[in-house]
Parts: structure tokens; C-alpha cells; sequence
């Protein structure tokens, strides 16, 4: 589908921004060069939890990698549409913790933007498209 180039740099940058953002964010979950992420789970929170708060974050990291993956590929609108529903659940829970009231607002920002990528992978690839894609590719590798 041929867009307006305009919307292709804005979505290319959204894009690459989500995607790679997201996958080195949930990386960091198992260094923590970037913060103590440990950090930014409530205590009240944390208590209910049947496994440690590492494992916690190890196991968002996971999936946080996962989601940058979607969308760095052919499943953008999938991944974005998480995206943006995991930075508003994330900013509903920061407050719990009493502090990092910052990164909350933020992440509401971010979801915006996450969501703002999916509408725009909409615009260039609809819904079909991508399943048709696959479809024809797996029908040309099974020829």
C-alpha cells in the first residue's frame, strides 16, 4: 500500500523507536544498567506475589523483549496496541510505590505514542494484510 512519505518517516520512527526501546528495556530486566527495576515495584504489591520480585522482572523482561519483536516486525500493530496497553498498566501501578510519579506520567505519554504507531500501521498495512502475508509466504515456501 503506498502511503503519504511524510507518515511512512513519522511511522518509521515510531517504529524503530517502540520496537527497540521495548527490547532493550526488558534485556536491561536481567542487567539493570539502566535502573534498579526492582525499584519500581509497589512493596504492597510485591507481598502478594508467589515469586520474587527479580523473577518478576525477568519475566517482564521476557515479554517486554517479545513485544519489541512484534513490532520490529510484521506484527507492528499487534506489538503497539500491547505496547501501549503495558505503559498504561505500568503507569496505573507506579503511584502504588510512592514515588516515580515522573516515569508514570511518561509512560501515559508513551502509550500514547505506542497506540498512535498501531493507528498508523493501520493506515499503511491493513488487518488482512499481514495474515494474507504470512499465508502467501508459507504457500511459497511450501512450493
Amino acid at each position: 500500500m503506498t502511503t503519504n512519505p511524510r507518515i511512512d518517516q513519522a511511522w518509521w520512527a515510531l517504529r524503530l523507536t517502540y520496537g527497540l526501546v521495548a527490547f532493550l528495556a526488558g534485556l536491561d530486566k536481567f542487567f539493570n544498567l539502566l535502573a534498579n527495576w526492582e525499584s519500581y515495584m509497589a512493596p504492597a504489591l510485591g507481598s502478594l506475589l508467589p515469586v520474587s520480585t527479580t523473577s518478576l522482572m525477568r519475566t517482564v523482561g521476557v515479554i517486554e523483549m517479545l513485544v519489541g519483536i512484534l513490532i520490529l516486525t510484521n506484527w507492528t500493530r499487534v506489538g503497539a496496541y500491547v505496547a501501549s496497553v503495558w505503559l498504561l498498566l505500568i503507569a496505573l501501578t507506579l503511584p502504588l510505590t510512592g514515588s516515580h510519579f515522573d516515569v508514570a506520567v511518561r509512560d501515559v505519554a508513551m502509550a500514547v505514542g505506542a497506540w498512535t504507531l498501531a493507528r498508523l500501521t493501520e493506515l499503511r498495512q491493513p488487518a488482512g494484510a499481514v495474515v494474507a502475508g504470512v499465508i502467501r509466504g508459507s504457500a511459497r515456501a511450501e512450493a
